[in-house]
């Protein structure tokens, strides 16, 4: 049985007040004490979570400091994109994949944003972990795009595509956080395609 629309809003904002509070403490021990000297067990009891709960957010304590919090689309969602769907027009499954990953990733907020370029100049080797971070989610779209390829020919590369949903996951993140992070951030989403379809067709 599928909760609620309500609670399903309720269980994500807990989600993403709990994910702030851990990546603020992480970032508040790293400044205080330097990356070395803090756990993922010192990072839970900061956040008042034990260190199993904390792996439910983040893989390690480098993707806490950075904000970088694992996402996983649903399946629904993969098979759906997957299949050509769930509209068969290309601008506008795009919009519902960039939804759903931000749904599952919010990002770091501004002050945590701010902090984290802070903690690269101090710890220049989290940078390695960043990329990581990257290329691993975005493995995984590029193979989202191959398979939606077999189904329904796309007009680039699979790799083409799965640059741009991430360009449009950064910029609408950017986007909400230029208005203080009100409403949901997936409402962006719109506006920032059209942004980018007026640039590439002026």
């Amino acid at each position: 049985m599928t909760p609620p629309a309500g609670d399903l809003g309720l269980r994500e904002r807990k989600k993403r007040a709990r994910t702030d509070a851990i990546v603020d403490a992480a970032q508040r021990l790293v400044l205080e004490r330097g990356l070395d000297a803090v756990t993922v067990e010192g990072i839970a009891e900061a956040a008042q979570i034990s260190p199993r709960t904390f792996f439910n957010y983040f893989e390690s304590k480098d993707d806490a400091v950075l904000g970088q919090g694992s996402f996983e689309l649903s399946a629904e969602t993969r098979e759906a994109f997957a299949a050509g769907g769930p509209t068969g027009r290309l601008v506008a499954d795009l919009e519902v994949l960039v939804r759903s990953l931000l749904s599952a990733f919010a990002g770091p907020g501004k002050h945590q944003g701010e902090q984290v370029m802070e903690i690269l100049q101090l710890e220049p080797r989290l940078l390695g972990r960043h990329f990581a971070w990257f290329e691993r989610h975005k493995t995984q779209v590029v193979a989202l795009f191959e398979r939606r390829h077999e189904a329904a020919p796309l007009p680039a590369d699979p790799e083409m595509c799965a640059m741009v949903v991430f360009v449009v996951t950064r910029a609408a993140m950017d986007d909400w956080a230029r208005t203080g992070h009100e409403g949901d951030v997936g409402d962006h989403v719109p506006h920032v395609v059209a942004q980018l379809a007026a640039v590439l067709t002026s």
